[in-house]
């Protein structure tokens, strides 16, 4: 089991001998814009380990307003640079370094109702002065699969070939952002990759913690939005790493996420097991859900590392042990697209 935060940090940071092969492809530096979320951290420091472990020499650049006390630091004694900055005030994006590798993590998604107006600046504006400022550069950009509506889930799950029909002003505003890379993409000749990703697992966050801390705490589980994916955020920085090599103009996209569709109803049930208590479950399951078909990337990339058994089972101890949490419950259950 997981015991503390630093061993889950070194394990969502270690890299794989694939990430290795693609750190020392990699043409030149990387810098990650927005690097102070919650993938962000242990990505940048997958990247640079994968970097030691290829045996290359390339520099890591993390671009945040590093709000949350220590996080610039910690990334700093990890060998990753760091230059703080709000990316939507007048010319900060102009005194960055230059990359010609971009991987592309601001994003707003909780509270925007109420907000929207920023969300769509987060969302729309931002990716269209980022693109303009590295116009000659690779980028890897995290989507959403909230850009799909609601499918069936006898289906399998959205494919990238579905068309895109999001549901709420979020969701729209995510679509904004790929269409705006879209079109840079093919003014310039840009190359991009759009990671369309949900949901990564951390400890601290995620669909599995929300459910499993609802369990253990003996509140309501409300499965109307009855089915979810979910894919371990180690493998998901593993994926990010490599598509560089994947990018083209016009963008290609590709969902992320684990290879099945889970019921709700059943996580809780597995969480009631390794707790010991009956899961309270509220509703009922409806016919569609927002779940996402990853196939292709498995076929590029393999199947995720980490299984759902173990993610439970690492989650499950982490609640029983009082492990810390971010606090940010994913609202997954929304099914009327207002966060």
């Amino acid at each position: 089991m997981i015991s503390n935060e630093k061993q889950l940090e070194d394990l969502l940071s270690e890299p794989s001998p694939d990430d290795a092969r693609a750190m020392a492809e990699m043409n030149g530096d990387l810098i990650i814009l927005g690097v102070a979320g919650k993938m962000g951290p242990s990505l940048a420091r997958r990247a640079r380990r994968a970097c030691e472990l290829a045996g290359v020499s390339k520099r890591i650049i993390g671009v945040a307003r590093f709000s949350e006390r220590g996080v610039r630091e910690s990334l700093e004694c990890a060998g990753i640079e760091t230059v703080t900055a709000d990316l939507l005030a007048p010319h900060a994006l102009a005194s960055l370094p230059d990359a010609p590798n971009v991987l592309y993590m601001a994003a707003r998604k909780f509270g925007s109702t109420g907000a929207e107006h920023l969300t769509w600046a987060m969302n729309t504006l931002l990716p269209g002065l980022v693109a303009e400022r590295y116009a000659a550069s690779r980028m890897v950009a995290f989507s959403t699969g909230n850009v799909y509506p609601l499918v069936p889930v006898q289906g399998g799950g959205a494919t990238e070939d579905l068309s895109p029909a999001p549901v709420g002003e979020y969701a729209q505003s995510a679509l904004g952002r790929e269409r705006i890379f879209e079109f840079f993409s093919r003014r310039n000749q840009t190359p991009v990759m759009l990671l369309r990703l949900n949901y990564a697992i951390d400890l601290r966050y995620g669909v599995l913690l929300d459910i499993g801390q609802k369990v253990f705490e003996r509140r309501p589980v409300d499965v109307a939005m009855g089915y979810v994916n979910v894919i371990w955020q180690g493998d998901a920085n593993s994926v990010a790493l490599r598509s560089f090599g994947l990018c083209q103009s016009p963008p290609a996209v590709l969902n992320v996420t684990g290879p099945e569709i889970l019921a709700v109803r059943g996580i809780a049930r597995m969480f009631g097991e390794r707790f010991g208590v009956e899961p309270v479950l509220q509703g009922k399951e409806a016919d569609t859900a927002l779940v996402s078909n990853a196939g292709r990337c498995h076929k590029l990339f393999g199947r995720p590392s980490v299984t759902v058994e173990q993610m439970i089972d690492w989650v499950a101890d982490w609640i029983r042990t009082g492990g810390a949490t971010l606090s940010k419950p994913t609202h997954f259950e929304t099914r009327d697209g207002r966060f």
